[in-house]
């Protein structure tokens, strides 16, 4: 089942303004976890986490910056 391009929009919304900061916030707990590891090691775990919060919703962002596919005005 895929979804229309206003509920990918809308859910793009709902992930960038609500689950977007608390996965940082969640990130940021981890790397504190770790008390506080080497720079190049803090860095590689922040670009991990980042890549790993987008995988799973890339469906959902693709092409939501694209003029709507089904709008027949124009």
């Amino acid at each position: 089942m895929s979804l229309s391009y206003k509920a990918r929009k809308r859910w793009s919304l709902v992930i960038l303004l609500i689950g977007l900061p608390l996965y940082i916030v969640a990130a940021v707990t981890v790397v504190n976890m770790l008390e506080r590891p080497p720079i190049w090691a803090e860095f590689l775990v922040y670009v991990a986490l980042g890549v790993v919060w987008a995988l799973p919703f890339r469906f959902i962002f693709r092409g939501v910056g694209q003029p709507d596919p089904d709008d027949n005005d124009g």
